[in-house]
């Protein structure tokens, strides 16, 4: 297809002035006046617009010379593979998860991580852009980018995750909307709050797949592999010093026992009668798959490998302790173990 690149503005004296957004303002509408730049999107009626690939919006924002904190909705939902995207050769890209940058005046900001299949999954990416960011013209410019896109991102993080994910994950992607508020550098929440697996996805700090419901709280379910740990604003939850990130694990009910012995454990429980069959098919997964997780990695989008921070497992608990990352995203490699999902339980932030 040929780029859809569009611009508009004051061409002559004759053309209608664009009023440039007053922050605090949200955008929902790919008609608004201030949307002056597209590349690759199509415009929304009731969200800002739909990506055909990696691209950009670009708004006319009064920034006035102080600090501006953008806030960028993202989704897929059941159209954003047919029309958009073709499958891979096994047919199995609209199943895979999307790893996408989320980029601003060139930078890389944060990435977000969307779980494939079907129904609408959603995420939030949050970024500061410094005065002297904003330019004369106040064009403020949200991108998205494919992981495997652009420059800045270490060719290792690539290679690791260029089989588990979707190929072109920007195809189709949904911008939803985009806030701009005045940004600040202090009122940072107290030292040693701990914040629900659902809460630090909304608020954009670890992104392990995007949220089906945002109202929802408690943990979140880790099926991707791996969860992004985000660089996030001054005065917001994890805005520097370090967190511990604690990862639990679930019977997956969709797989079988691996092992002969524990599928005839399985066929004997189910032999018996009624809700006692149920209640040790249960019980016994849970014994079967009641492990802590493991990690095996962590890598800086931007630099690639980072030595493994501490560890520690409690049960079917691990914890895991690192600085919160500043300038960069962080790749987290989860090892689920035999038949078990893991879950991303809380997240405690120390300053």
């Amino acid at each position: 297809m040929m780029s859809t690149t569009t611009l508009t503005g004051a061409a002559t004296t004759l053309d209608e002035e664009i009023v440039p957004l007053s922050p605090p303002v949200e955008v929902f509408s790919g008609r608004a006046a201030a949307l002056q730049v597209t590349d690759q999107l199509h415009r929304g009626e009731q969200i800002v617009g739909r990506f055909e690939r990696s691209g950009l919006a670009g708004f006319k924002v009064a920034a006035r010379g102080r600090r501006l904190r953008v806030k960028v909705s993202l989704a897929v939902d059941a159209t954003s593979m047919p029309g958009w995207h073709l499958p891979d050769a096994q047919g199995r890209a609209a199943t895979r998860p999307r790893l996408i940058q989320v980029r601003s005046q060139g930078r890389l900001r944060q990435c977000v991580l969307l779980k494939g299949g079907n129904g609408i999954r959603s995420a939030q990416a949050a970024f500061d852009l410094l005065p002297e960011e904003v330019p004369d013209d106040g064009l403020v410019c949200v991108e998205v980018l494919d992981i495997a896109e652009g420059g800045g991102v270490d060719a290792g993080v690539r290679a690791a995750v260029a089989d588990a994910i979707m190929e072109c994950g920007t195809a189709g992607l949904r911008i939803d909307g985009v806030a701009f508020e005045e940004g600040r550098d202090d009122g940072e929440p107290g030292g040693g709050e701990t914040l629900d697996g659902a809460r630090c996805e909304i608020l954009s700090l670890i992104s392990s797949g995007g949220l089906a419901n945002p109202n929802r709280r408690g943990p979140r379910t880790v099926r991707t592999g791996m969860f992004v740990v985000n660089p996030v604003p001054p005065g917001m939850f994890g805005s520097g010093g370090r967190l511990t990130i604690r990862l639990g694990s679930r019977a997956d009910t969709t797989l079988r026992p691996a092992t002969a012995r524990d599928r005839a454990l399985m066929r004997r429980a189910v032999r018996r009668a009624g809700g006692e069959a149920r209640r040790l098919r249960h019980a016994a997964r849970e014994v079967l798959c009641s492990a802590a997780p493991s990690v095996t990695g962590v890598m800086s989008v931007q630099d690639g490998a980072l030595p493994m921070p501490t560890r520690i497992t409690t049960g079917n608990t691990l914890e895991l302790d690192l600085p919160a990352p500043v300038t960069s995203p962080v790749l987290v490699f989860v090892d689920p173990g035999e038949c078990a999902l893991p879950t991303l339980v809380s997240a405690t932030w120390t300053p």
